[in-house]
């Protein structure tokens, strides 16, 4: 599986974003997604994450309720809606991508997902 990032940019505090990851490859509907974030000088910080078949999500306490992941199975894309950004938002975002089985509880770790992005940087100004 490839995957492509996109939809980063540098926005104000309480803005909105939505970021995109394509991915490639027929694996796509059998594959848990999962977004990250690494802000300079910090380690790699799980974001969320959304089930091969979507209808199971799960979010870090520090983006619950203002973030939602979704994903597209026919246009083999996941999604996250950033919603009232804040600037300790600000991070490159990564898309990754875990094979599984339908029994399989959804990872908030990143050793467990085999296929990366580039990242896309999001910014929030104050």
């Amino acid at each position: 599986v490839q995957l492509q990032a996109s939809g980063g940019g540098l926005v104000q505090d309480g803005d909105s974003l939505r970021l995109s990851c394509a991915a490639s490859g027929r694996t796509f509907s059998r594959s848990a997604m999962a977004w990250f974030r690494q802000a300079p000088g910090k380690e790699r910080e799980f974001v969320g994450a959304i089930s091969r078949g979507g209808g199971s999500t799960k979010y870090s306490d520090s983006v619950k309720g203002r973030f939602t992941i979704s994903r597209d199975n026919a246009k083999s894309t996941v999604y996250l809606q950033m919603n009232s950004l804040k600037p300790e938002d600000t991070a490159v975002y990564h898309c990754a991508a875990r094979e599984t089985i339908l029994t399989m509880p959804i990872s908030d770790d990143f050793n467990d997902y085999k296929y990366w992005g580039q990242g896309t940087q999001v910014t929030v100004s104050s």
